[in-house]
């Protein structure tokens, strides 16, 4: 089976090159992507495809639950590099519907390692608890969290020191929550974009805004 990833591999790159021999020495020269995708690493949620976007146009970090932890020094270098490094003028936090490891945090269940990963969205679901009890099916109640997840990433994104810095150094710079559907394949802007420090204070100091939210649901 490993060998057949090689082939192909090499199947994929002459095809790129037959339908544009110049695609590697330009992907070679550069990496100028506008955009930092914070997503999950759900390997059914493929970041730049599922935005069009080839490789070189979105610098992108995964993890399980699409966390923005300000104690993750992986997360941290890589919102360093794409903020003042490559300049991105677009952070985008990402979860998607019937997310496992949001369901895992709303178990309740012991699963080892993750649970200490995931304790964040677990804190979530109790501060949220009496909205959440309220959604009798799991399925809902799970998606519910994840949309209640990404707009709490967002807010932590906002908060961050590299961001709020590079706001006050004058830098363009939005952070956007948004949402995906594995059953259709398509995104869900959840409608929370934070564009400076203004919009930052007023969602940090009213807390995640679940109104805006509340109509959109997963197909």
């Amino acid at each position: 089976m490993i060998a057949d990833l090689f082939e192909a591999n090499l199947r994929w790159a002459a095809a790129k090159s037959r339908g544009d021999p110049e695609y590697f020495r330009r992907l070679a020269a550069q990496q100028s992507p506008e955009y930092l995708w914070i997503g999950c690493s759900d390997s059914r949620v493929p970041a730049n495809e599922i935005v069009g976007l080839d490789p070189g146009e979105l610098f992108v970090h995964r993890n399980v639950a699409n966390l923005a932890p300000p104690q993750d020094a992986n997360f941290l270098s890589v919102l360093q590099f794409a903020v003042e490094v490559l300049g991105v003028k677009h952070v985008i936090v990402c979860g998607h519907y019937g997310c496992g490891g949001v369901r895992a945090a709303l178990s309740g269940e012991r699963h080892g390692l993750i649970d200490h990963w995931l304790q964040p969205v677990r804190s979530l679901s109790w501060r949220h608890a009496r909205e959440l009890d309220a959604i009798l099916d799991m399925d809902a109640r799970v998606n519910d969290l994840c949309e209640r997840n990404v707009l709490a990433q967002v807010a932590d994104v906002a908060a961050n020191p590299f961001v709020q810095d590079a706001w006050r150094r004058g830098q363009a710079l939005s952070v956007h929550g948004w949402i995906y559907s594995i059953q259709d394949g398509l995104l869900r802007d959840l409608e929370t974009s934070v564009h400076g420090p203004r919009d930052a204070a007023a969602l940090l100091g009213a807390g995640v805004p679940r109104g805006r939210v509340r109509k959109r649901r997963a197909p």
